[in-house]
């Protein structure tokens, strides 16, 4: 019964457990009003939880440009100047299609917005809320998320 094992081990589990997370990008966006700072957040899609811009990386695009389209698709920030250098990652579990899970990590970039606009190509299906850092930080299931917005 141990072949068995091993080959299950070797074959399924071990290839399963060690393949490389997929990566993605988010966008912080952040402003200051009255000497406060807060940040944005969405919902999701699925299920509506509270979470910032984010989505896969995309073609022609660096790391922080594509944190800022998915901003503009996802919540309608038009303009904003992005840090070209992630401040975090974290990881989380993203459903497939199929409803398989792929481990996810998460490149986190500041964007500082200029302006927002309510007409943008995902305004049907998100909300979008600013909030303080802090109760950005108790809004989100991430862990890793939460100590980010935290610290930010």
């Amino acid at each position: 019964m141990s072949g068995v094992w091993t080959k299950a081990w070797e074959e399924v589990l071990r290839p399963f457990l060690m393949r490389p997370k997929r990566v993605q990008v988010a966008a912080l966006c952040h402003r200051e009003i009255n000497g406060e700072k807060q940040v944005l957040l969405i919902t999701s899609r699925g299920t509506g939880r509270w979470i910032l811009p984010k989505g896969w990386p995309i073609e022609g695009l660096n790391g922080a440009e594509s944190a800022l389209q998915e901003a503009w698709e996802e919540a309608g920030v038009k303009t904003a100047q992005v840090d070209p250098t992630p401040i975090g990652r974290y990881d989380y579990g993203k459903e497939l299609a199929g409803g398989q899970i792929a481990q996810v990590e998460t490149l986190v970039y500041p964007a500082r917005v200029t302006l927002m606009v309510s007409d943008f190509p995902e305004s049907d299906q998100r909300q979008h809320i600013w909030v303080s850092p802090k109760q950005a930080a108790q809004m989100v299931q991430e862990p890793g998320l939460k100590r980010l917005l935290a610290e930010f």
